[in-house]
């Protein structure tokens, strides 16, 4: 059985444990981590899953950003234990944290095949800071009649160049 919670400040080392050991080193030197620098998640969209011994299973983290003058949810990082990869359970913290969000605009740089069975499409016009391929950004929600650059959101509610 798993167990689904908001990530507190008690799992912050093994959540960050748990992404090292999926991603590979320099994770933190992707674009999408400036986008992230001093800028805090949404806390209530940030999941951590469990097992019964209460060891960490999997984790999702949300974050604001900018697109053009648009708000959206940069998803991502998401990670699952190798031990507990291939159950689905990617695909159910993708799917608690996209039911907390609603019907926020929510994009992330991914595998098409893999978002899209949870509703990801390519976005067009939607531009991550480079060096990311575009045909990996993938959107879910309301994307309509936006584009534009996607920044990141000071303190003081700003966009800023990443």
């Amino acid at each position: 059985m798993i167990n689904l919670a908001e990530e507190t400040a008690a799992d912050l080392w093994e959540v960050e444990a748990l992404y090292d050991l999926c991603f590979a080193p320099g994770r933190e030197a992707l674009s999408s981590y400036r986008l992230r620098d001093d800028v805090p998640p949404v806390a209530r969209l940030c999941l951590v899953a469990r097992d019964d011994p209460g060891t960490i299973a999997g984790a999702i983290r949300f974050w604001p950003v900018h697109v053009g003058d648009h708000s959206a949810l940069l998803l991502g990082p998401i990670a699952v234990h190798p031990t507990r990869q291939g159950e689905g359970l990617g695909a159910y913290l993708i799917r608690e944290g996209l039911a907390l969000a609603g019907d926020a605009r929510v994009l992330l740089v991914g595998d098409a095949p893999y978002y899209g069975r949870m509703g990801f499409e390519k976005l067009r016009g939607v531009q991550m800071p480079p060096p990311t391929n575009p045909d990996r950004v993938l959107g879910h929600g309301p994307w309509a009649g936006v584009s534009g650059l996607v920044t990141r959101v000071l303190a003081t509610g700003c966009a800023s160049s990443p």
